[in-house]
């Protein structure tokens, strides 16, 4: 193993009059792609600020070899501090008040904005959460670190942007170290897992692929000794850890139920390119809670929502894809009745009780407890009809208690959101809107959610970006292309991706009936010989890397393949993650040529 460039050594910081974390003893290598896992308010951005050297150690020791660079990317990047995005791209690194590290080139931060599709003269105050982080990202990206610290990275991306930036990291030379609540972007970039836990460090080898096995195993270990010690009391906290191992065991059955629900809805539907769904005859009335029918919308001269016609059965979970400016939101606002359609209708079934859960969080009144927040200060409140004990209530959302008594805004920004959403699912409702749910999340309370979402009785949209949140929790997909179509698949956003690449792929068959083979095509456009290659021959290739692409993901579908060969596991992650970035690379190219081809032809 390679010797460490950045450690920390008997580390140690404390949180009032209590450690939050001691004795942490934590290294990096030059090339460690590493997953750093744990609750929310465990501690995991403050290992990353002791790491940037942004915080300050109360006790230990870290050391950082000369010569070596370190970037940390926040979760809240300072870009109001410059007058435009382009200043806080070209910042310096500055650590107590000193310069570690100078700022990137004009051109480096010109060339990574212009894949991004980011405007670098926009005025820092009136950017977006999604402006800011893409900014946060070029300047990260130009300064091409040693090591590089990623704190939730993908909030506010689209899912684009998401598999933009995968590939970027991919290709990264240096050391990563990435805090994440998606799922899919873990597993698929890192190789060593750190796990943050009651105030002590795990490393292992393993990509985060595997954490959820090694979690497990290390829970089942805790509760032999427990037992073995007649000491059960003395894990107070406990029932958390079991809670998750339990939770997870329970949602591979709402992940069966849920896959029976995309099957009936498979078998509702029409043909996929009617951009409708037909619901089963019978008590039709009673099913249909939304139905819009022949519904468009138009902002000046640009159509986001062109006309297409769905229903909502009682019971449905749709998810709402798309990139950033795609109609997402004009979209939720419609079918909501928000917003009114310049064609067609929406009609809301009568006895809907709607609930929204946004990003704006402004019932989490400052100086408000807990207990204030969920309760008025009572010991009870009602639950969907159910009167509850908020202690124990606070336990079904991963809540010590104790806490009742806090103030909402010591709380952390994912603490905050869990008190949210027990906050709101408490009441009484039959539609429930989820804006960006998984922001601020940790993995457990992800996995809560989805439980929660699935034993819901009504019917849920979401909007999100979380490509394994959507696969786990929704039964159709509305999937918008930017260009005010709608696709409507049922299933999750596997099967969205699926439908979407064979849809690409049969683009120049469908567009181009004229170009029949590869002398023709030479004869009618002008391609150079290797653009001429690359459209001969990607096809086959990307046919090629989709299957070695299923063999790896059928292999790693093993479970105990990592107990038995933990090398072999390690190596087909990589490997995937290669296959999975060379066939997204041959597809954009092929897809680009496509178009080429389209926009050359002439008339024979």
């Amino acid at each position: 193993m390679a010797p460490p460039i950045l450690s920390l050594e008997n580390a140690g910081v404390r949180q009032s009059s209590q450690w939050l974390f001691e004795g942490i003893d934590l290294y990096i290598a030059p090339k460690d792609r590493v997953a750093m896992v744990g609750r929310n308010g465990a501690g995991k951005s403050t290992l990353m600020r002791l790491l940037a050297g942004t915080q300050e150690l109360d006790a230990g020791i870290k050391r950082l070899n000369s010569g070596i660079s370190v970037v940390y990317l926040e979760q809240e990047p300072p870009v109001w501090l410059y007058a435009t995005l382009r200043d806080y791209a070209l910042s310096p690194v500055v650590n107590d008040g000193k310069i570690t590290l100078q700022g990137a080139a004009p051109h480096e931060i010109e060339a990574i904005a212009d894949e991004l599709g980011l405007d670098l003269d926009k005025v820092s105050t009136r950017a977006s959460g999604g402006e800011a982080r893409r900014a946060a990202l070029v300047r990260a990206l130009a300064l091409d670190p040693s090591v590089l610290l990623l704190d939730e990275p993908t909030n506010h991306l689209d899912i684009m942007a998401i598999d933009w930036l995968e590939e970027r990291l991919q290709r990264f030379s240096g050391a990563q170290v990435i805090i994440s609540h998606d799922r899919a972007f873990l597993s698929k970039l890192t190789r060593t897992t750190f796990w943050l836990e009651r105030g002590s460090l795990r490393r292992k080898e393993i990509g985060f692929g595997g954490f959820e096995e090694w979690q497990e195993q290390v829970f089942a270990e805790e509760a032999k000794i427990a037992d073995k010690l007649d000491a059960k009391l003395r894990l107070e906290q406990h029932w958390l850890e079991r809670g998750v191992t339990a939770r997870r065991r329970r949602n591979q059955g709402r992940l069966a139920k849920l896959y029976e629900m995309r099957d009936q809805r498979k078998a509702m539907s029409g043909q996929s390119n009617t951009a409708k769904l037909v619901l089963e005859a019978g008590d039709q009335k009673t099913k249909i809670v939304i139905e819009a029918k022949s519904i468009s919308k138009t902002y000046g001269t640009r159509t986001v929502i062109k006309p297409f016609s769905l229903k909502v059965a009682r019971g449905d979970r749709l998810g709402i894809i798309g990139s950033n400016g795609a109609g997402k939101t004009t979209l939720l606002n419609l079918l909501t009745g928000k917003l009114e359609p310049d064609e067609g209708f929406v009609r809301l079934a009568k006895t809907n009780e709607m609930v929204t859960i946004d990003q704006q969080r402004s019932v989490l009144i400052p100086g408000l407890s807990v207990r204030e927040v969920l309760t008025n200060g009572a010991d009870w409140l009602d639950v969907r009809g159910e009167r509850k004990h908020i202690a124990s209530y606070l336990k079904d959302f991963l809540f010590d208690p104790k806490l009742s008594e806090v103030k909402v805004e010591t709380l952390s920004g994912g603490e905050r959101a869990r008190i949210l959403l027990a906050k709101e699912f408490a009441r009484m409702s039959s539609l429930l809107v989820l804006d960006e749910p998984t922001n601020d999340l940790d993995l457990e309370t992800l996995d809560l959610l989805q439980e929660v979402i699935s034993d819901y009785d009504g019917t849920v949209l979401i909007v999100s970006h979380d490509r394994d949140f959507l696969d786990r929790t929704v039964n159709v997909v509305l999937g918008l292309d930017g260009e005010g179509n709608v696709d409507i698949i049922a299933g999750g956003y596997s099967d969205w991706l699926a439908k979407r690449k064979v849809k690409l792929k049969s683009y120049s068959i469908h567009s181009s009936p004229k170009v029949e083979t590869a002398h023709s095509v030479k004869k009618q456009i002008k391609l150079t010989y290797k653009d001429q290659r690359d459209f001969d021959t990607f096809p086959k290739d990307i046919t090629a890397l989709e299957r070695q692409i299923r063999i790896y993901e059928n292999q790693l579908a093993d479970a105990g393949l990592y107990q038995k060969n933990p090398r072999h596991f390690d190596k087909l992650n990589e490997e995937l993650g290669k296959a999975r970035t060379d066939m997204n690379i041959k597809e954009e190219r092929w897809l680009e040529l496509a178009a080429l081809v389209e926009g050359m032809q002439v008339s024979e």
